[in-house]
């Protein structure tokens, strides 16, 4: 395969993105064009959540952490939130946030070109290894790939172009210090940290940590509002709908998962009556198969579910 599907599925993306993007700010205003407020924020049973999350969590055969923040509320709650977990493609987020970060201080463009080769091809998810070796993209082009469907040689393209050390630069700018990639997907002597690269893969963080980063991305205080705004409507076409977003009904969601065989995470923004992240990540799964009734896998949809259904029913917050 050449470049032409890339950049005409990167065309597609846009236009879907820019109808999203129109649709929401018709559904804003009234018939006379002027804008509607916003509903007041709604306060769910948090005691009556956590204990949901906490028995799906301590009936699943592995190791459960999950931190949920309402954003409206200035509500949080964990389980296991400073604990370290591998993220598997969830990592992708941070490498996606420093790409974004380089771009506003002009030391990277989306439209810098970037060269497919037959050694940047590694297998796993994303439909690069298969194609033409001295295919051209772009760094969007990238960048909608890894986090779309989690191009994992997209993934590499963009380590190469930034550095894996700015990554965590990046990180630790935003007071994120558990959270780092090590490698390229699948080159793990590419590690700038093998010790920690051989306990976790890809990379490593907590769930408050990247609940954290999701929270900063909501509020416009990751890169900047406007760089931030373009990435939540990257995450909102990931097309992963089997874990956090499988029992959601549908809710408009930023998300990102991510898998191996022992490992399954996902953290979401759900745009629902208030801004809620939810950030569940799993190890030492018991279930290694890979099938959609995989037991993490539904461990996640079911909690999922009950973030959904407590922001979804809960009663109007008072004055």
């Amino acid at each position: 395969m050449g470049g032409r599907p890339v950049w005409l599925v990167t065309r597609l993306l846009l236009a879907l993105s820019g109808a999203t993007a129109c649709t929401q700010a018709t559904a804003a205003q009234g018939p006379s064009g002027a804008r509607n407020p916003p509903p007041k924020p709604l306060r769910a049973d948090t005691s009556a959540l956590r204990r949901s999350l906490d028995s799906i969590a301590g009936a699943h055969r592995g190791v459960v952490g999950y931190s949920i923040i309402d954003i409206d509320n200035s509500i949080r709650m964990s389980r296991r939130g400073d604990e370290t977990f591998p993220t598997a493609s969830l990592i992708k987020v941070p490498i996606l946030v420093t790409v974004f970060d380089l771009v506003a201080k002009g030391q990277l463009s989306l439209d810098d070109p970037l060269t497919v080769l037959r050694l940047d091809q590694v297998p796993g998810s994303g439909v690069l290894q298969y194609f033409h070796n001295g295919t051209m993209i772009t760094v969007r082009d990238a960048a909608w790939l890894m986090t779309t469907i989690s191009d994992n040689t997209a993934t590499n393209l963009l380590l190469d172009r930034i550095i894996i050390r700015r990554v965590w630069n990046k990180m630790d700018s935003l007071g994120l210090r558990s959270t780092r990639v090590h490698s390229k997907s699948f080159l793990r002597n590419s590690s700038v940290a093998m010790d920690s690269s051989v306990k976790y893969g890809l990379g490593v963080t907590t769930p408050n940590e990247m609940a954290r980063l999701f929270e900063l991305l909501a509020l416009g205080k990751a890169v900047n509002r406007a760089s931030d705004s373009v990435m939540l409507d990257i995450l909102a076409h990931n097309d992963d709908d089997e874990l956090l977003q499988r029992y959601a009904g549908g809710v408009r969601a930023a998300h990102k998962t991510g898998a191996t065989d022992q490992v399954r995470t996902e953290c979401s923004l759900f745009y629902l009556r208030n801004r809620i992240v939810a950030c569940v990540l799993t190890k030492e799964n018991k279930d290694i198969r890979w099938v959609i009734d995989n037991e993490a896998q539904l461990t996640l949809a079911r909690m999922g579910e009950a973030v959904v259904k407590a922001w979804s029913g809960a009663p109007a917050a008072t004055p």
